[in-house]
Parts: structure tokens; sequence; C-alpha cells
């Protein structure tokens, strides 16, 4: 990435991404780098998979290294809020599509660590951009790809 952007993390986030480097660098990189010689040992490279996927394997740890350690460079880790009057990062908001009853609860996380299936929304992304800042009661609109969504702010945690 050419452009340096400060990218806003937990406390949390950043040690995630602490800990996952760790693991890439110490760990796995270490292994696949011995795999890589144990199949290279093997004779021809040209036909062992073994070798190949080793590579592959690498090529995929190296550019994840990269990618972390470019946004720890840029992180700048943000407190979570303990306002429970405005969404702020670190907010658990309850909501409710308008005209459906069916909760829908989010978490709202810094850049890097959005996790849909956990309700963890990035601050970056469109419903984490609509609800930053709003209140209780607040209607917000989000725009996805199959359509705009309005949803109604039920708690702030």
């Amino acid at each position: 990435m050419s452009i340096k952007t400060k990218i806003q993390l937990t406390k949390t986030g950043y040690e995630d991404l602490r800990q996952e480097l760790d693991e890439l660098v110490n760990i796995k990189l270490p292994d696949v780098v011995k795999r890589i010689a144990i199949a290279r040992d093997k004779g021809d490279l040209s036909e062992n998979t073994e070798y190949q996927s080793a590579k592959e394997e690498k090529e995929i740890y190296d550019a994840r290294i990269a990618e972390i350690e470019d946004v720890l460079k840029r992180a700048e880790v943000v407190n979570k809020t303990k306002s429970k009057t405005k969404v702020g990062i670190g907010s658990n908001v309850k909501t409710h599509i308008k005209g459906d009853k069916t909760i829908v609860k989010f978490q709202i996380v810094g850049e890097f660590e959005g996790n849909a299936e956990e309700g963890k929304v990035s601050a970056i992304s469109p419903i984490g951009k609509a609800l930053l800042g709003k209140k209780q009661g607040d209607e917000v609109t989000v725009n996805a790809p199959i359509g705009d969504f309005v949803y109604v702010i039920d708690k702030i945690q």
C-alpha cells in the first residue's frame, strides 16, 4: 500500500494481529521452509507436488506477514467507547430492520477486525459508517448490493 493513512484498531485487534504475526514468523514460516527443503531433496521439482504446495503456502505466509507488518506500522490504537448513548468503536448495538421485528446485533470494531460470523462490523464498513455517532432510536440507511436497509437503533451497550 502506498497511502500511509492511519488504521484504527482496538487494543484487542492490535494484540490479535501481533499474535498472528508472531505465529506466522516463528512457527508457520519456519515449518514451511523445512517442508520446501525436504521436498527439494527429493529431486525433480517440476513434478514435485509437495514442493509446489509448500512454495505456494510460503508465498501466502509472506504476503500475510507483509500485510500485518504494514497494518501494525500504521495502526492507531483507539480506546473502546464508554458511551451508552452514542455509537462508537467498541459499542455493542442492538438494532432491527425497519418493518421487521428481527433483532440484529453488531459490535463496532476497527478496520481489520470485522468478522460477520461474530457480528463484528468494521467502523469503515457501510453499516459501521452508518451507525457511528448515532443514538438510540435513530434510523440509519445502509446501502447494500441487494438494496437499501433502514436499521433502527434499539440499544447501545
